[in-house]
C-alpha cells in the first residue's frame, strides 16, 4: 500500500506495479486530484497552464493497473499492519509512507490553537496540495496596496528555492500591475545570491529583505509580528511557519530523534534501504524523510527527488517480497528555478550521490544559469508527469 499521492507516492506505486506485478498495489490519497507543485509559481505569473500542472489519480491508476482510493489515511497501526481511513480500514503487507509536510504553527503559537487557525486559514502559505494555491492566486488578484509580509522557514523546507521563486513572482506582479505595495520577506538566513540581485536591481520599490530575522511571535489577530530586531504591521501576508513531517509519521512513531533524544521533526530511514528506522515493512519516501548524510544533512525536498525515492522504495520491496536482497541504489535531483521574469532567466540545479568507502553518502551539486530559457523547465516537466501518470 501507499499512502500519499505526491510525487514519492505516484512513483512508487507506478514501478511497483511494474517491478512485482504479483503484488496487489494501492495508492490512497485524500485530494481528488493531482495539482504540481514545481512550475506553480509560474502558474501564479500566468506563464504556465493549469492544464499542465493538474493530473487525473484515477487516470494514473487505470494507465499502470493499481488501485485508487481517494480517502484520508487517519491512523497507522504498525503492530497489526493496518493503516485506518475515514473509509475504513486497510491490511498490509508492505507499506509506503509519502505523507510530505506538515507546518509547525506550534513553534510560533504553542497550544494556542485559535492562533493557529487563524494564521492557517486567513494567512495559508499555499505549500501543502489542496485548494491553497487557487485561494493564493486569487489573494494576490485581489490585493490592491499596502504591506505584504513572507515568511521564510528556518531549514530543512521543502524546495529551498521555491519561496525566493514566489517572492520573485510577487514583486514581478506588483511593478507590472502597478499595485502600491510592498513585499517583506522575513528570512532567517541570507536570501540566495541571486535572488538578492535580482530585487535589488529590479524591484527596489517593491521588496524589502529582512535577512537572519528569525519570527519570535505573530499575533495574526492584530495582524503584526516580532522578529529579533524588528517589530513589524501588516495588511496582508503568507506566513510559513517551520515545516516538518506529516501527521501520520508522528502518529504512527516514525519521527527520529537527535543526540539528546529530541524529535528531529522529520520520519528517521535507514539512509540505504529507505525503510523506517526499526521497521522492515515500512518505507519512507519524499519530503518527510530525516538527515541521509552526516556528511550534507537532508536530501532536497524536491519533486524529482521524491520521485526518484519512491522507484527506490518500489524496488526494494520488490526483491524483499521475493526473497531477494535489493540492490543498493541512490537518486538524484534536478531542479529548474526561475531566477528572473523580465528577461527571463532560469537556473537549473543538478545534485547527484555516490557511496563512499566507509559507507556515507556524498552529494554532488551543480547549477547553471541560462540567459535565454526555451522552456526546458517545462519540457523537464512533461516528461515527468509522462512517467507518473502514463
Amino acid at each position: 500500500m501507499v499512502v500519499g499521492g505526491g510525487w514519492g507516492g505516484l512513483s512508487a506505486a507506478r514501478h511497483l506495479r511494474a517491478l512485482a506485478p504479483e503484488l496487489e498495489v494501492v495508492l490512497l490519497e485524500r485530494n481528488p486530484s493531482f495539482f504540481s507543485m514545481p512550475l506553480s509559481n509560474k502558474w501564479l505569473a500566468g506563464l504556465v497552464d493549469e492544464k499542465l500542472l493538474t493530473h487525473d489519480y484515477r487516470a494514473a491508476a487505470r494507465a499502470y493497473g493499481y488501485a485508487f482510493l481517494q480517502a484520508e489515511a487517519t491512523a497507522i497501526d504498525r503492530d497489526a499492519r493496518r493503516v485506518h481511513t475515514a473509509a475504513g480500514t486497510l491490511d498490509y503487507d508492505w507499506l509506503v509512507l509519502a505523507v510530505g509536510i506538515r507546518h509547525d504553527y506550534a513553534a510560533w503559537f504553542g497550544d494556542d490553537g485559535r492562533a493557529a487557525d487563524a494564521a492557517r486559514q486567513r494567512f495559508f502559505c499555499a505549500y501543502t496540495p489542496g485548494g491553497e494555491f487557487r485561494a493564493l492566486k486569487a489573494k494576490l488578484d485581489a490585493f490592491k496596496g499596502g504591506d505584504l509580509v513572507m515568511t521564510i522557514p528556518p531549514p530543512p523546507f521543502r524546495c529551498q528555492p521555491a519561496p525566493y521563486e514566489r517572492a520573485l513572482v510577487i514583486a514581478h506582479l506588483f511593478k507590472t500591475r502597478a499595485v502600491p505595495g510592498r513585499l517583506t520577506l522575513l528570512d532567517p538566513n541570507p536570501p540566495p545570491q541571486r535572488f538578492a540581485d535580482v530585487f535589488e536591481e529590479q524591484y527596489k520599490d517593491q521588496v524589502t529583505v529582512l535577512p537572519h530575522a528569525r519570527i519570535k511571535s505573530v499575533d495574526p489577530f492584530a495582524k503584526t509580528l516580532s522578529t529579533e530586531f524588528d517589530d513589524l504591521r501588516f495588511d496582508d501576508a503568507l506566513l510559513m511557519p517551520p515545516q516538518q513531517a506529516g501527521d501520520l509519521a508522528w502518529q504512527a512513531g516514525l519521527i527520529g530523534r537527535d543526540a539528546q533524544g529530541k524529535p528531529t521533526g522529520w520520519a528517521a530511514q535507514d539512509p540505504l534501504h529507505l525503510n523506517a528506522a526499526g521497521d522492515e515493512r515500512v518505507f519512507l519516501v519524499g519530503d518527510l524523510i530525516d538527515r541521509a548524510s552526516s556528511l550534507f544533512g537532508h536530501y532536497p525536498k524536491s519533486g524529482h527527488l521524491a520521485a526518484r525515492l519512491g522507484r527506490i522504495a518500489a524496488q526494494e520491496i520488490a526483491a524483499r517480497s521475493r526473497g531477494q536482497a535489493p540492490e543498493t541504489l541512490l537518486p538524484e535531483s534536478s531542479c529548474f528555478v526561475t531566477a528572473r521574469l523580465s528577461p527571463q532567466e532560469s537556473l537549473r540545479i543538478g545534485t547527484h550521490y555516490r557511496i563512499r568507502g566507509d559507507g556515507m553518502i556524498v552529494q554532488t551539486t551543480k547549477q547553471d544559469a541560462d540567459f535565454n530559457p526555451r522552456g526546458e523547465d517545462v519540457d523537464w516537466a512533461k516528461g515527468m508527469f509522462a512517467e507518473l501518470f502514463g
